[in-house]
């Protein structure tokens, strides 16, 4: 070991050797280089809060529409029975007065 090379020391960072004049100033810099980090990481933690809060709105909006449609499907079905069973005794009313005018008519020609 050379007499200008230090001893390793686990408490000096690496690459600044002993701590100069300016020491003081290296720490407040990094101290607010730090201070800097943690308030844009807290200012992208509340972006993300309120983008959570502004999805729980909207998932709110489209809950509240799913019920709606839910509503809308459930009338629409029973509004589509009621139809298929009105035209269906249309269907069947129309084929008995078929079949008794087929039934007129046959009675009809046999008498003559």
């Amino acid at each position: 070991m050379a007499n200008n090379e230090q001893p390793y020391d686990p408490y000096i960072p690496s690459g600044r050797g002993t701590p100069g004049p300016n020491a003081q100033y290296d720490g407040a810099d990094r101290t607010a280089a730090l201070q800097a980090q943690i308030d844009d990481t807290v200012n992208v933690m509340r972006q993300n809060i309120q983008r959570t809060e502004e999805r729980g709105g909207r998932l709110d909006n489209v809950e509240a529409q799913t019920e709606g449609l839910k509503n809308s499907a459930e009338r629409f079905k029973r509004g589509a029975n009621r139809v298929r069973k009105d035209f269906w005794w249309k269907n069947v009313r129309m084929w008995v007065l078929i079949i008794l005018g087929i039934a007129v008519v046959i009675a009809l020609i046999v008498g003559l």
